[in-house]
């Protein structure tokens, strides 16, 4: 049954790339999706599956229930794209100003929605059921795969698995990890409220600036003196704004920035010391600090039983050269929030570019990756579903 799936998906790949060039050149900013899940919904209603629309607010779930008894199984996507100008000279670079899929939603979108047409079209041979997750805003906090569990994607579900496009390992890799694989992820803004006046008299202001300059060294030293080294924690200031004038000290200056850490006893030491260290910092000087910390997705934990599933598949698929254990990453992604509901795994399928100066980072203004990687998410999805599904059955 594999090989013929497989096959079906393969004479699919012309309508794959069609669909995903289209949501290329048509992006939507994370929670403004209008355009894009009217289109998911539409290609899983044509399928007959059993489609909910507005999941959580924007996303969609469609649900396919095979001819046999068993398990049920969920696959997720994402679709949102970010605020970023296309720079790539391509046919399909995106016609929306100042907005791109600039992370491979688009690539995910496509190559689960032709995942569920090959599996529709063979329904009655499956031993369970299929959930479709598409999700909307996975790249801002909280992200919506917590409102779409809330709205009960989730509901009922057996096993969970998702996979991301990779731009910069080779076409026909796949990486795994069993147990933490991507951060918790945080954000905090710190405003330093301080006296402005005359940048030639100082002395008759509480500089914000100056203060801001302080506290950003001393926000460094959390993780390389008040962090267990063995420990992995990321404090990043990403942002210092205030001012706008060359001889004019302004009243207040604002700092954000991003927490990653691991494990929960390190991003509440973190946290805590972050505010203890602003506050104190700016009374040092007769500034006062107000800090708004937010915490954003839980880290990516794999299950192991279900990672060594995917290993076990990605390597008869790929070869197991061809499949290796990943090093954890300080990324985020909100796919975490499905795990903790049912056991799962979160893959990176390679789709670099041939040419390594079209290579470019996720998140770049030239950013790409070979669309064949769909054909490659697509294998592991089907071949993972069935095998769950046989492995239940039996």
């Amino acid at each position: 049954m594999q090989a013929q799936l497989f096959q079906r998906l393969e004479a699919l790949y012309s309508d794959m790339v069609q669909f995903r060039r289209d949501l290329h050149m048509y992006p939507e900013l994370s929670h403004h999706e209008v355009d894009t899940p009217k289109k998911v919904a539409d290609f899983l209603t044509d399928l007959g599956l059993d489609v909910r629309t507005e999941v959580g607010s924007r996303g969609v779930v469609g649900t396919l229930k095979g001819g046999k008894p068993g398990k049920t199984v969920a696959l997720r996507a994402d679709f949102d794209a970010l605020p970023i100008q296309d720079e790539k000279d391509v046919p399909y670079r995106s016609r929306i100003d100042g907005v791109m899929h600039a992370c491979g939603h688009d690539i995910h979108t496509s190559g689960l929605l032709h995942v569920a047409r090959v599996l529709s079209e063979n329904k009655e041979e499956l031993p369970g059921t299929v959930v479709f997750i598409h999700q909307f805003a996975e790249e801002v906090i909280p992200g919506g795969a917590k409102f779409m569990i809330e709205d009960g994607c989730m509901d009922g579900v057996d096993a969970v698995f998702g996979a991301h496009v990779s731009s910069n390992e080779p076409l026909g890799t796949v990486g795994y990890r069993e147990g933490p694989v991507m951060a918790n992820g945080d954000t905090f803004e710190i405003t330093i409220q301080g006296r402005g006046g005359h940048a030639a008299s100082p002395h008759l202001t509480i500089d914000p600036l100056a203060i801001g300059g302080q506290l950003m060294g001393s926000l460094q030293q959390i993780v390389s003196r008040q962090t267990d080294p063995l420990k992995s924690a990321v404090v990043t200031v990403a942002s210092f704004n205030s001012g706008d004038s060359f001889n004019v000290i302004p009243d207040s200056a604002t700092l954000k920035g991003t927490v990653r850490t691991f494990e929960p006893e390190v991003r509440d030491h973190v946290q805590a010391r972050i505010e203890s260290i602003a506050k104190s910092t700016c009374e040092g000087f007769g500034a006062t600090a107000i800090v708004d910390y937010v915490r954003g997705y839980p880290a990516v934990v794999n299950d192991p039983a279900e990672t060594a599933r995917y290993r076990r598949v990605a390597e008869t698929l790929f070869g197991a050269d061809n499949v290796n254990e990943m090093t954890p990453m300080m990324g985020m992604e909100d796919f975490a929030y499905y795990l903790k509901e049912a056991p799962g795994s979160f893959a990176w399928v390679g789709g670099a570019m041939p040419d390594e100066s079209d290579i470019y980072p996720h998140h770049h203004p030239k950013f790409d990756v070979q669309e064949a990687a769909m054909l490659d998410i697509g294998k592991l999805f089907i071949a993972t579903v069935l095998d769950y599904m046989n492995d239940s059955a039996s």
